[in-house]
């Protein structure tokens, strides 16, 4: 299918790594939010600059104690990990959520629910996508209209380039149709949403093989997108008629519209609609009998989809004309070569779609290159191989089966001895850390190994004491970066000084105290303790759970869950 959604321009926070410009911490302090994100703007290309204003926002956020400013920070941060990690992405989706929920702020957390969708799309989690839409929609229902169709056309795009209910797509893209027209739809601001949506009337007509229909939405949309000067939806929807011409057997007129959109697909690097667009120059070759030229342009296809390892249900009915068109030719090697790829893709396809029951439907009979090959592979040694297979197999379900056993009940013992040793010393870990404190003095060694004045070791000292004693360390996405803004001072200090006077490392000193605090806190309160893991997690400063059940049993040589199971079973006797 083709598509309109173009890619976003993401808002690349850099999460902090490590600081290296030297400036007036003062000076950001006192910027306006305002201010500090044109400053990064301004500086798009100079990654430590741009960093640098980012720290500074999301500083004055937790600062402030300013919940939507800390929402709109974690978007950008979210936004960042767009292509790297999108399970990461989601994580601080859920932050923006947390803190802007109820707000009535126009965008959030609308948007965080449209862009959490998005990430499960593409994961091929359609009904949780589903479901986050609706919740954006309900949102963006009460706080800001022109959003709410901008996501009930995201819901049409999901039913007809995903789900393929395309009935029900149209129903909702007509919907949005129907309110944009009743707004300036040539001004920027609604130009390309109307035109988009013109787009998605027209491609679910196609996709529903009404032809007439098609042409009609396409020649309004063409000649919107001609009055706006939108070059790029012009070629879009001359793209989108070269394929209904196809289904209207009108070939050559296909291959003229396809042709004439091609280019703008290749300058725009819009490889989505490239593909799309040589593919359908194979079919109306194809319809043409141009054989040759056919597959010239289903291996083109091919070339992209090695290079994206994405392609969509609709574009792979090249392969098996491929195949065949190899077969004939009599090159085993290629038909091979295409077979293998296919499989692959259906494959992936079938797995990706399997929860909704909309399987890929294999297109060729499998050629006797596979069968023979299949049986030739099949007869070879077969006694042998199943009978060495058989043996091996036994041998070591027999070796893991006692082995798992014996693992098992030695991490149980000790498992249980941590725990017994854990409990005893809580209850005077207090005591120890007031006489450690009250002790501690400043080492004139160490500031003459660190280098700082013992001023400064004081006052740092000090404000790591408050952090704390405020449980200031359970502020989610907290970094090095972000305290010595808070500070006033260079993360370089206080990153020596938590080496030297907590004998630690900067994420060990965070990741200790809240796990402490978790401690604590789970052993003294039951309701706690009936928390999933992704809840402790948040409620003590974490991102995610793996990073909470990591830092629990590095800290405490248990994982979390057997930590609250013994603690409950201790509590009842």
């Amino acid at each position: 299918m083709i598509t309109t959604r173009l890619l976003k321009v993401l808002l690349i926070f850099l999460f902090p790594f490590y600081l290296f410009a030297q400036v007036d911490q003062n000076h950001l302090k006192k910027l306006s939010y305002h201010n500090l994100q044109d400053l990064y703007f301004k500086n798009i290309g100079n990654q430590k600059k741009q960093l640098l204003y980012t720290n500074a926002y999301m500083a004055k956020a937790i600062q402030e104690n300013n919940k939507i400013r800390k929402a709109k920070a974690n978007y950008q941060i979210a936004l960042f990990y767009y292509q790297s990690d999108k399970n990461k992405a989601i994580q601080y989706l859920d932050s923006v959520i947390k803190y802007s929920e109820g707000s009535n702020d126009k965008f959030f957390p609308a948007a965080a629910y449209c862009e959490k969708a998005d990430f499960l799309k593409s994961q091929f989690k359609f009904k949780e996508a589903i479901l986050n839409y609706n919740r954006a929609e309900k949102v963006a229902l009460r706080t800001n209209l022109d959003y709410y169709y901008v996501v009930r056309e995201y819901i049409a795009i999901t039913k007809s380039e995903d789900l393929e209910e395309y009935n029900e797509a149209l129903e909702t893209y007509k919907e949005c149709y129907n309110y944009y027209r009743t707004k300036d739809f040539r001004t920027e601001k609604y130009a390309d949403d109307y035109q988009s949506v013109i787009f998605g009337i027209a491609d679910c007509f196609k996709s529903l093989h009404n032809t007439d229909s098609t042409s009609f939405y396409n020649k309004l949309g063409y000649k919107e997108s001609a009055i706006t000067k939108n070059e790029l939806f012009k070629y879009l929807f001359t793209l989108n008629e070269g394929a209904n011409q196809i289904l209207k057997k009108n070939y050559t007129a296909a291959l003229d519209s396809i042709n004439i959109s091609l280019p703008m697909m290749i300058d725009h690097k819009d490889t989505a609609n490239e593909l799309a667009a040589y593919y359908y120059l194979g079919k109306a070759y194809d319809g043409l009998g141009k054989k040759e030229k056919a597959a010239e342009n289903f291996i083109k296809v091919d070339s992209i989809y090695k290079v994206t390892k994405e392609i969509s249900k609709e574009f792979i009915g090249g392969y098996p004309y491929l195949i065949n068109y190899y077969k004939d030719l009599g090159e085993k090697e290629e038909q091979l070569k295409y077979i293998t790829v296919y499989m692959n893709i259906d494959s992936i396809l079938q797995n990706n779609y399997r929860k909704l029951n909309k399987l890929v439907k294999i297109e060729y009979d499998t050629p006797h290159l596979i069968s023979e090959k299949e049986n030739l592979i099949n007869s070879l040694n077969s006694n042998i191989i199943k009978t060495r297979w058989g043996l091996g197999f036994l041998f070591l379900t027999t070796l893991s089966v006692g082995g798992f056993a014996f693992h098992q009940y030695r991490t149980k013992k000790q498992y249980r001895l941590r725990f017994e040793k854990l409990i005893r010393k809580r209850d005077t870990a207090e005591n120890q850390k007031k006489i450690i404190d009250d002790e501690r003095k400043i080492d004139h060694n160490k500031l003459e190994d660190i280098g700082i004045s013992g001023e400064v070791v004081n006052q740092i000292l000090e404000k790591l004491n408050q952090f704390e004693k405020q449980k200031e360390f359970l502020t989610s996405n907290i970094t090095i970066q972000i305290l010595s803004t808070t500070f006033e001072t260079n993360s370089k200090y206080i990153s020596k000084i938590v080496n030297v006077y907590k004998e630690k490392t900067f994420t060990q000193y965070l990741n200790d105290l809240r796990i402490e605090y978790a401690i604590h806190k789970l052993e003294a309160d039951s309701k706690l303790r009936k928390y999933t893991i992704q809840a402790l997690a948040l409620e003590f400063g974490f991102n995610n759970a793996e990073s909470f059940s990591s830092a629990f049993l590095k800290k405490t040589g248990l994982k979390p869950t057997y930590f609250i199971r013994e603690v409950d079973l201790v509590k009842k006797i």
